[in-house]
Formats: C-alpha cells, structure tokens, sequence
C-alpha cells in the first residue's frame, strides 16, 4: 500500500543556521509562501527562543501562511515552550518543537545531566507544550549516537507525556541507512505506544548520506521526512527535500510512497532561496544545481536531441525547468552547435557549418563554456557580406614597457603567408601598424570600441571598428577572449570590406566600359 509521506521542511529554521543564510523577518515570509506553494505539510519557521528576529519571524511567519503547519523549535525549557506558544499564536494550525539530546555525550559534555534528569525533563516539558497545542514534536537530539535501551525510554516518556510526532535525528550526520534502518525499527518495536505516533527522520550530511538515510528510515516505518531546500543547514547540510520528492516520483516502486510536493514548483523555489541568501547550490547539485540537465559531451547530446530518456532519467519540466541545455564546449558536436545555431535564428549547414565548427572548437579549446553571445558574435564575424581575402595566422604582442612591439603573420591574395613587425604607443597601435604594413594600405583609425560580451573571467570581448582605408570609411567588429586579438581581426574584417569593395568598383567599371561601346 503507497504511504503518503509528511514533509516538514526547516529551510527557515536548521537551513538557516548554516553560515551565509541567514534571511530577514520579511525573507522568510516570502519563502514560507512558497514553501506553501510548494505543497510541504509543515514549516518549521524558527526557533523563537534564539532572539527576537526569530520571534518575529515565527510569528510573521504563522500570520501569513494559512494551508500548512507552522512549527517552532523550542528546547526542553519551560520558557522556551511558552515563548514558542507566543510565537505561534496567530497560526491556523501551529505545532511545538521541543527536543533534549540522548546520547551519553551530549547529556555529560554539553548538559551536564544525568538520564534521570533527561527523563524528567522530557516529561515535563512534552506534557506543558501539550497544553498549548494538541500537535506535539519532539525530538531525541542525537539519537543515532544513543544508547538503544535509554533512547526507548526517553521515547516512551515523551509519548506518554503527550507528544504526537516522535523525531530521531542523525543530528551529526554519523550513522549509515542499515544502522538508521535498524534504529527505526527498534525503537517501534520496543516501545508502548509507538504504534500511536508518527516517526520522523532529520538527518544531516556529513558524511554525504543524508538522503540515503532518510530513504532508509522510510523504509522502516518513518512517515514524516525533515528536510531543506537545496540541502541547506548546519555544516555540510541536511537532506535536501527535491531529492526525496523527486526520487518517490521517479522510483515509485522503490519504496512505495509519496509526498504532497508539487514538484514543478522545486526550481523556482530553489531559485528564491538562492537568491535570498546570496548562496546558490554548487553546479554539480541534483535536481537544482546548475549542471543537472545540462550535456557538453557530443555523443551525450546526440542521445538527449533524439530521446531525453537516453540520458536523463528526470524531465526538466517536472521539476520547473523549461528544458536540458546543450552546453557548447570543447566536447560539443556539429549536430548540438547546428542546432543551437538554427534556434538562434541562423541555420547553417554545408561548408557554413563546417567554417563555423572550425572557428567554434578554436574559440572552445581557449573558453570553458560557448554562450550564445559568443556564438553569435562568431556567425556574425564569420558570414558577413564581404569575402575573406585576408585572414589572420598569427598575433604576438609583448608589451609592459614603451613602446609596444607587435608582430604579426596574415595570409592573403599571396602565395605564402607575409608577417611584418611594428612598434607603437600600445599594443592595439603596434598590432595595426604590422597589418597595415603587410597589406600596403594606410589605415586610419576614427573610433574603436571594446565590450564584454560574456561574463566572467575568460570573457568573450567585441571589438567595434571604424576606420579610413584610402579614404573610403568602412565599420567591422570581431570577436576573442584576447581583446588585442579581436581589434586586429575587426581590422581585417574591415579591410576584407575594402577589398571586396574595390572588386566591386572594379566589375562595375568594366561593365559600364563594355556598355559603352
């Protein structure tokens, strides 16, 4: 029988902990709108005891946000309960939070109690957050790390004390899916009344088994997952709630459940939180990170063109993603650049696309990734009106001291190619002083430009060019990610037009000689 899957997300809360994401009162409203949009059962919007933005926000929070379950955390204080309950006032449906740790070492190094004390504290504080609110939490902080019989006990006393929802987080990301499996089942094996109670599972990544793990405690009778947004929390993170909702989509035989989550809502919810704290998911992240549908290698985009299956397991679509990209790189094919090409508008096939292959794997063997900036701005450069009569071999520039020295080989209307050397005020002077020189023409330069056509460090720039040869003026612009190197070429690209203009000067003369007579 399929098992619906509860989903307490405690981005705002544990995520939020984590160095770097921190969010405002009004950042967390925002988000827990989403998170309602996202179809999770329960937010956990803070821990009001921790300072007064934290009580605000969960009151913020409880205000707003009306469908799902608004939970605070609360430490098994009777001050922190009733602050929690404060917070919380304003909630549609509101639960309380409380935990205490288990383990041996938390209890001696960090509290400095005794079991019996944890006893009576869990005791006392599960039964006095029970007056508040009949949705009672709570948690056996580090319970992977506990002693079995303790941890039983501590469970039957705190579900006799009231608490609804039983929590046995992997606080420190240690254990592995058997041992967590095995403590699950224990646990609702050994104790009265577990049969009463809803199981959760919080686990962290450590050890990068977050996921696994709370898989594992599914399979062993969990029915409430806590989890994050793009995994974010407390040192290498919590599980990443995308990644259970989607694998219960994708292997629904697996395990046989599944959640309320809307997962066409998972990238823009991914992109909110990402956006909020500044911190976004590394490249390589499942489901949400930048490289999740993207495909470099030319057999992989072969395969995806023809079948997404082929490589993809998961649609883009059913997680808010319009489609793969095909990433064009030094492991790209003339298929993925053709049709990058034709949906840019520019369809090329034949000789045109295998010029433009040619000057595409040069510019990719020299930058990590081609953007559609830098495609266009080659296509553009590449298949203007005029004939290539000129071409550039080679451009070697040293400069740092004046004045600079260019030296510089083309080939042209000669049997072999011509290089020439110059010196001038900088390199750009110095470069188009040893063009000028080779193709014999007196260049005058009226106004150049340069931009970035793409960000980051190994940028595309664009060289924009208009200049005097023998005295017609003619505009060209070339691209490179060595901006000397693209002058020179929008120099070439300009006397490329002048010859060609000259040609057509020259076939119109001699037609209207022929006329004449």
């Amino acid at each position: 029988m399929t098992r619906r899957i509860t989903i307490f997300d405690t981005t705002l809360r544990d995520g939020e902990q984590a160095p770097g994401n921190s969010m405002t009162a009004d950042d967390k409203v925002r988000l827990a709108r989403q998170l309602d949009q996202l179809g999770v059962d329960v937010i956990e919007a803070g821990f009001p005891a921790a300072s007064e933005g934290d009580f605000r926000s969960v009151r913020d929070v409880a205000a707003a946000v009306r469908r799902p379950v608004i939970c605070a955390l609360a430490r098994c204080k009777p001050e922190d309960i009733r602050l929690a309950a404060d917070a919380l006032r304003g909630a549609e449906r509101a639960r309380i939070h409380t935990f205490l740790a288990t383990s041996d070492l938390h209890l001696q190094e960090k509290l400095r109690i005794t079991r019996e004390e944890a006893i009576d504290r869990i005791a006392e504080c599960v039964a006095l957050a029970r007056t508040f609110t009949d949705d009672v939490e709570w948690s056996a902080e580090d319970a992977s790390r506990s002693d079995l019989e303790f941890l039983c006990l501590a469970v039957e006393t705190a579900i006799r004390a009231g608490a609804t929802t039983i929590n046995l987080p992997d606080t420190v990301g240690y254990t592995t899916p058997g041992e967590y499996s095995a403590m699950f089942r224990a646990v609702r094996a050994r104790v009265p009344g577990a049969d009463r109670v809803a199981f959760s599972a919080h686990c962290h990544d450590d050890l990068g088994l977050a996921v696994a793990n709370s898989l594992a405690a599914i399979e062993a009778g969990a029915t409430q997952v806590e989890c994050t947004i793009n995994g974010i929390g407390e040192r290498a993170g919590n599980a990443a709630l995308e990644e259970i909702a989607v694998f219960a989509r994708t292997r629904p035989t697996m395990l046989d459940f599944t959640t309320g989550i809307r997962t066409e809502e998972i990238y823009r919810t991914s992109q909110l939180l990402s956006h909020l704290t500044g911190v976004f998911p590394q490249p390589n992240k499942a489901i949400v990170g930048r490289n999740a549908f993207a495909h470099e290698a030319g057999i992989h985009q072969h395969g995806v063109m023809r079948n997404g299956l082929t490589y993809e397991i998961i649609s883009p679509a059913s997680v808010g993603i319009p489609s793969s990209t095909l990433v064009l790189g030094k492991h790209s094919g003339r298929a993925a650049l053709q049709k990058r090409c034709a949906e840019l508008g520019f369809p090329v096939e034949g000789e045109r696309l295998e010029t433009l292959y040619r000057d595409f794997t040069a510019l990719a063997d020299r930058k990590r990734t081609i953007l559609d900036e830098d495609l266009l701005a080659l296509l553009h450069e590449r298949f203007d009106d005029a004939p290539e009569q000129y071409a550039l071999a080679a451009c070697e520039i040293r400069c740092g001291e004046a004045p600079a020295e260019a030296r510089v080989r083309l080939t042209g209307p000669w049997p072999e190619e011509r290089a020439a050397e110059a010196r001038g005020d900088g390199p750009i002077h110095a470069a188009f002083a040893a063009v000028s020189e080779i193709v014999g023409h007196t260049v005058e330069v009226q106004e150049l430009s340069l931009r970035s056509v793409t960000p980051g460090r190994d940028s595309v720039g664009q060289a924009f060019l208009s200049v005097r040869i023998e005295g017609r003026t003619f505009t060209a612009h070339a691209a490179s990610t060595d901006i000397v190197e693209a002058c020179v070429r929008a120099l070439i690209h300009a006397l490329n037009k002048a010859a060609h203009a000259q040609r057509l000067e020259a076939e119109a003369t001699a037609h209207h000689y022929l006329w004449g007579v």
